[in-house]
């Protein structure tokens, strides 16, 4: 990957927060720069088709309600360990 020179401005907090990083983990303050734009720049992406095309997704029956949502949880609690006999916070 060719690498092409920029200027950026930032805030002297940020500055010494990547200075502060780059030196605990043992690699240069442009690198870590160079990942955050990176990291940036994919998740901007916009992609020109869709992952999943109609034709793969496949039904889960339905809407979930917020009923069908405390009826599994008190369902997979009610399997658990009993109520009173776990340890205190």
């Amino acid at each position: 990957m060719a690498l092409k020179r920029t200027n950026v401005y930032a805030d002297d907090e940020d500055l010494a927060l990547i200075k502060e990083a780059a030196v605990r983990l043992g690699v240069s303050e442009a690198e870590l720069i160079r990942e955050g734009i990176h990291r940036i720049a994919l998740a901007q992406r916009v992609w020109d088709e869709p992952i999943v095309t109609d034709d793969e997704t496949f039904d889960l029956g339905g809407p979930i309600t917020r009923d069908d949502v405390r009826d599994a949880v008190t369902r997979a609690h009610g399997a658990g360990e009993p109520q009173g006999r776990g340890h205190a916070a």
